[in-house]
C-alpha cells in the first residue's frame, strides 16, 4: 500500500477531530443540532487552517445517515455510513468540488449551476463546493448570483477563499460568512505531539517548536515539515537535524548577539555574525528568532510573573537575565530594529554585512540612562536657573543677591548729559533718577489685577503714590574703574548668552587672546567663520611666532577659516603663524563675553527686584514681573 502523508492521513473527519477553530466548530454544532441552516456559506482564512476540511465535515453532516441507516442531519457525523465514507473518498455523486483557481470561466459556472435544477440524488442535500473563489471571473460571479441567493431548498453553497476582500461585496452579502484563524504555534504544537504519538516516532520538544513556528498557523504546513523532518531525520526528529533542515539559527547564537548588544561590545556582536556566515545559517532566520526572544523579554521586564519554568524552555532562565541587563527602552528599539531590518537584508547585496549593520544600529543610537547624582546636580542648579530666566520672581531676587555689589549713581534728568546714555566699555548698573511727576488723582479700589501693569512690563516704574519726586529705575552705564579695554557688540554676537560658563578659567595666555580678538571684531577684519573661530577657541601657549589655538569643534577650522584668521592678525600687528587643534576649551573670548552678560543680567534682575517700589507693587496690588522681559542693556 502506497504511503499516505501526515496531512491527508490526519485530516479531521469530524467536527471534534478539528483543532484551533472551536469559534467554528461551535456555531456549525449548534445550527446542525437546532437544524437552522443557511444556504451558502463563505470559509475565509490563510492555507492549510481547515477550509476544505470544515466542508467535507459539514457534507457529511447533512447528508449523514447513522450507523443503522436512520439516521439525520447531526453534528456529529457517523463516519460509517455510505455518504460519509463516499464524501471522505470524494466519490459522493451529490458533493462537488470546484477549483476556481483552473474553472474560473463563466462556462464552468453555469455548467455547475445546469446541476442544481436537479434534486439529489443519493444524499439529502446537494453541495456545492467552490475553493478559492476569488479567483472567478466577475462574468462568472454574476452568473451565479441569482441562484447563490435563492437556490433550491435542497441545496447549499461552500464557498471558501484566502483572500475575501476580491470577492464582490454582492456574494458576501448572501453568504454566511466564518472566518478560520491562523493556529497558535502551542496548538500546532500539542497537535504533532498527538500524531508522531500515534506513529511512534520519538521527538525533542525543541524540534517540535522549531516545526510548530516555521509552519506560521497552518497546520498543513506542520504536518508537511514533520513529514519531511522524519524522512531528514531517518525517522527521528531531533532540534539539531530540524534546524539544519529549515535553515534556523541555533537559539545560542542569538542569545549570544543580544549579551553582545546589552554589554554594548560591538566585537562580540561582529565575531558572532562572522560564525553564523561560517556556518551557513540564514540572516533572517536569525533576526527572526531574536524578534522572538525580545519579544519574551519585553513580556517580563513589564510582567515578570509570566517567566517560564526551565521544562518548558531551556532557555529560560538565560532570556530572564537578558531581561534584567537590557533596560526596557532598549529592548524595545532593539525588537523595532530587528522586525525592520528584515527588510533590509533583500536590498544589501550581502546578508550578513546587513545583519551587522542592523545590529549596530542598536549601539550607534543607544538611550542615555542619566545617573542619580547627574540628575541630582541638575535639580540644585535649578534655582540659580530659575532666577536668570525670571521663572520666580522673588526667589530669583534672593539667588541674586549672592552677586558682588555695585554701587549705584544717582543724577536728576538735568544732570544727566546725553553722551552718558551711550553705550561705553566697562560694566553696567541700574540706577535711580529722580522724576518729578504731575498728582495722582484718587483711585476706586482695585479689587482684582488682571493684566500684568504696563510699567512692571517695561521694566521701568514710574511713580511712588506721594507727590514728591518719584525713583525711577533706569540704565546708565557707568564706566569700569579698572582699564578700559573694546568690547564686542553683545547684540551682534551670538554667543554672548545662553552658554555654560561654569568651566571658565581665566589664564593669561586667555588675556591677550580676548584683548586680540576683540580688537579684530572692532575693526571688522574677521566676519562669518572666522569671526566664530576666534571667539570660540583658547590661545593654549605661545612658541615664537607660532600661536597654537585649541578648539572643540573641528569644522570650525575647515578650509581656508585658519588662514584668513592669520592674515588677520598679521594685519593687526601680530606677525605670527596660527596653529589649531582639538580638545576642551575653558578660556575663550566667548565664555568671558557670556560670563560678563550673565553678570549684567544677575545685577539688573537684582536692583529691580530690591527696589522698594517694585515690591510695593507686587506686595499689595498683586503685580509681577513678566518672565524674561527683564534684560540688561548690552555693553
Amino acid at each position: 500500500m502506497s504511503y499516505v502523508v501526515l496531512a491527508r492521513k490526519y485530516r479531521p473527519r469530524n467536527f471534534a477531530e478539528m483543532v484551533g477553530q472551536e469559534h467554528v466548530v461551535q456555531a456549525l454544532s449548534n445550527a446542525l443540532t437546532s437544524q437552522r441552516l443557511h444556504h451558502a456559506y463563505l470559509f475565509t482564512g490563510t492555507r492549510g487552517v481547515g477550509k476544505t476540511t470544515v466542508s467535507r465535515i459539514l457534507a457529511k453532516s447533512l447528508n449523514c445517515l447513522g450507523a443503522d441507516g436512520q439516521g439525520g442531519i447531526t453534528a456529529e457525523p457517523c463516519g460509517v455510513c455510505q455518504a460519509c465514507r463516499d464524501i471522505d473518498a470524494g466519490r459522493f455523486v451529490d458533493y462537488t468540488e470546484l477549483d476556481a483557481a483552473s474553472n474560473r470561466g463563466v462556462d464552468e459556472v453555469q455548467s455547475l449551476l445546469e446541476q442544481a435544477v436537479y434534486k439529489p440524488v443519493q444524499g439529502r442535500f446537494k453541495v456545492f463546493m467552490i475553493d478559492e473563489v476569488h479567483m472567478l471571473t466577475n462574468t462568472a460571479f454574476n452568473a451565479m448570483l441569482k441562484t447563490l441567493e435563492e437556490p433550491p431548498e435542497y441545496l447549499k453553497f461552500v464557498l471558501a477563499t484566502t483572500d475575501p476582500q476580491k470577492v464582490p461585496v454582492t456574494v458576501l452579502s448572501r453568504c454566511l460568512q466564518f472566518n478560520l484563524r491562523p493556529m497558535a504555534p502551542e496548538t500546532v504544537h500539542e497537535h504533532l505531539q498527538r500524531v508522531l504519538a500515534t506513529e511512534g516516532v520519538t521527538a525533542d520538544a525543541q524540534a517540535l517548536r522549531l516545526l510548530s513556528r516555521a509552519a506560521r498557523g497552518s497546520m498543513r504546513d506542520a504536518l508537511s515539515l514533520t513529514d519531511q523532518a522524519i524522512a531528514f531525520g531517518g525517522g527521528q526528529l531531533q532540534e539539531a537535524t530540524v534546524r539544519q533542515m529549515l535553515g534556523a539559527v541555533d537559539r545560542s547564537h542569538v542569545l549570544r548577539l543580544i549579551d553582545g548588544l546589552a554589554r554594548a561590545d560591538g566585537a562580540a556582536v561582529v565575531d558572532a555574525v562572522d560564525v553564523m556566515r561560517v556556518n551557513g545559517l540564514n540572516a533572517a532566520s536569525a533576526l527572526e528568532e531574536m524578534t522572538g526572544i525580545l519579544q519574551r523579554m519585553a513580556v517580563l521586564q513589564a510582567v515578570p510573573d509570566r517567566a517560564a519554568t526551565p521544562d518548558e524552555d531551556p532557555d529560560a532562565a538565560e532570556i530572564q537575565r537578558l531581561a534584567a541587563a537590557i533596560p526596557a527602552d532598549e529592548t524595545q528599539l532593539l525588537y523595532s530594529l530587528c522586525l525592520h531590518g528584515r527588510v533590509e537584508l533583500g536590498l544589501a547585496p550581502d546578508e550578513y554585512a546587513a545583519l551587522i549593520m542592523v545590529l549596530l544600529r542598536l549601539l550607534a543610537f543607544k538611550p542615555a540612562h542619566p545617573d542619580t547624582s547627574s540628575e541630582k546636580k541638575t535639580l540644585k542648579q535649578a534655582p540659580e536657573a530659575r532666577a536668570v530666566q525670571g521663572l520666580t520672581p522673588v526667589t530669583a531676587a534672593a539667588e541674586a543677591r549672592v552677586a558682588a555689589p555695585v554701587t549705584p549713581v544717582t543724577v536728576s534728568p538735568a544732570q544727566a548729559p546725553a553722551s552718558a546714555l551711550a553705550p561705553v566699555a566697562g560694566p553696567q548698573t541700574a540706577t535711580m533718577v529722580d522724576r518729578p511727576r504731575p498728582p495722582v488723582p484718587d483711585m476706586p479700589e482695585v479689587e482684582d489685577v488682571e493684566d500684568d501693569p504696563p510699567w512692571v512690563e517695561d521694566s521701568a516704574p514710574v511713580a511712588a503714590p506721594d507727590p514728591e519726586p518719584v525713583r525711577r529705575v533706569v540704565a546708565i552705564p557707568v564706566r569700569d574703574p579698572g582699564p578700559a579695554s573694546p568690547r564686542v557688540d553683545a547684540r551682534r554676537d551670538p554667543t554672548a548668552t545662553g552658554i555654560d560658563t561654569s568651566r571658565l578659567e581665566a589664564t593669561p595666555e586667555g588675556d591677550v587672546w580676548f584683548e586680540a580678538v576683540q580688537a579684530l571684531v572692532k575693526a571688522e577684519a574677521v566676519t562669518a567663520l572666522v569671526r566664530e573661530l576666534a571667539l570660540q577657541s583658547q590661545l593654549v601657549r605661545r612658541n615664537g611666532d607660532v600661536w597654537v589655538l585649541r578648539i572643540e569643534r573641528e569644522s570650525l577650522a575647515q578650509g581656508s577659516t585658519r588662514e584668513r584668521l592669520t592674515a588677520a592678525l598679521n594685519g593687526a600687528g601680530h606677525m605670527v603663524r596660527v596653529e589649531i587643534e582639538s580638545g576642551p576649551v575653558t578660556d575663550s573670548p566667548a565664555l568671558r563675553l557670556a560670563a560678563a552678560a550673565q553678570q549684567r543680567q544677575r545685577e539688573a534682575e537684582r536692583l529691580i527686584m530690591d527696589d522698594p517700589f517694585v515690591q510695593a507693587m507686587m506686595r499689595d496690588f498683586g503685580g509681577k514681573i513678566v518672565p524674561g522681559t527683564l534684560k540688561a542693556d548690552p555693553a
